[in-house]
């Protein structure tokens, strides 16, 4: 059994955020363990239109900046490249191809970790930084098994030319369903379906991003996650996407109630038949690797104040969404996380 200080799970923003932020919290060349074959993370599976909602200056994790113009808003291949790169610069042992099955905690406060190739490992303190974006999230709607259209997550959209003449209700009311919306709109005839209005927010005041104005006032640093959960979700344009929906003819209406084998039920009970639906209805963090242990709740969510665990002393958590802050599951906001999580359980190994 190979021994390690910290062990970190995913090598995608979250992990690499935790990363480059461990030797400033005390913690020397942190093993990284990432299921996939890639150190980009999600970013590489995005849909081709995607770009960052933040500006690079923003995006950017400690040391190493994003090259380039610093305003302007990368795209997703711009982003998986920046990843890769930062991930040959990091001073820790990545290692892909390694997904790990169950991470148990042992006496002493060490934890036993295991991956599915047999391997195992032996470590003083735990990040998972595994993310949210490996697991989508669709509403249990009464119908959706028989529907016999086209039927993905927004994880799963790659191009508008898949849907060409189609005729598509794009579930959701954030960025994601947005873009996706606008991105179809010149091919397809598209229908947003929210269950509240879509609340747009500009995405430049007074001359600058809002993202300057979110750490001018603090929102996007401070701790206020109580708050910050109960938000409204707001879409982030400078006026491109409401007009490409306007130009496009897409309409909104509140959520449809069920699907039938051929289309939709509508609130007011109109049926119609559509080809597609694509639900942009977010994702859920999962840790099937902590199934067994206390570190969980029933319903398999992780027990943690601000990124620590409360219930296995050694464990933290890394690219939780409203994790401690606005930009928490972000690129922007991971690394503050991680050096606030890193600095706690640097002062439990202390303690050993």
């Amino acid at each position: 059994m190979e021994h390690v200080d910290l062990l970190i799970i995913g090598a995608g923003q979250s992990g690499l955020s935790t990363t480059a932020v461990a030797a400033r919290t005390g913690w020397s060349r942190p093993l990284v363990l990432e299921a996939g074959s890639d150190t980009a993370g999600s970013w590489p599976a995005y849909y081709d239109s995607l770009t960052l909602f933040s500006p690079a200056r923003y995006s950017a994790l400690p040391g190493h900046p994003f090259p380039g113009d610093p305003g302007r808003y990368p795209a997703r291949d711009e982003v998986a490249d920046y990843l890769r790169t930062v991930a040959k610069g990091l001073d820790s042992d990545i290692r892909t191809g390694a997904r790990v099955t169950a991470v148990r905690p042992g006496p002493g406060g060490a934890f036993t970790v295991q991956t599915g190739n047999g391997e195992r490992y032996a470590a003083r303190a735990v990040v998972a930084a595994s993310g949210a974006f490996a697991h989508p999230h669709t509403p249990d709607l009464p119908g959706r098994d028989s529907y016999g259209g086209r039927q993905l997550h927004s994880a799963d959209y790659r191009t508008p030319a898949d849907f060409e003449g189609a005729r598509v209700v794009v579930v959701g009311a954030g960025n994601s369903a947005i873009q996706i919306a606008a991105d179809m709109a010149p091919l397809a005839r598209v229908t947003l379906a929210t269950r509240a209005p879509i609340r747009w927010m500009a995405q430049r005041m007074l001359g600058r991003d809002i993202h300057w104005w979110t750490r001018y006032t603090g929102l996007d640093i401070a701790p206020i996650r109580s708050r910050l959960a109960a938000l409204p979700v707001s879409v982030l344009d400078d006026g491109t996407h409401r007009k490409a929906l306007d130009e496009g003819g897409v309409e909104r209406r509140e959520m449809f109630t069920a699907l039938t084998a051929d289309g939709v039920v509508w609130a007011d009970g109109t049926r119609e038949a559509v080809d597609a639906v694509i639900w942009a209805t977010g994702y859920r963090h999962r840790y099937p690797y902590l199934a067994g242990t206390p570190a969980l709740d029933d319903q398999g969510r992780p027990l943690h104040r601000l990124g620590v665990s409360t219930t296995v002393p050694g464990l933290g958590y890394v690219g939780i969404e409203f994790q401690r802050s606005l930009a928490s599951n972000s690129l922007r906001g991971a690394a503050r996380d991680a050096r606030h999580v890193l600095t706690r359980l640097r002062r439990v190994a202390r303690r050993r």
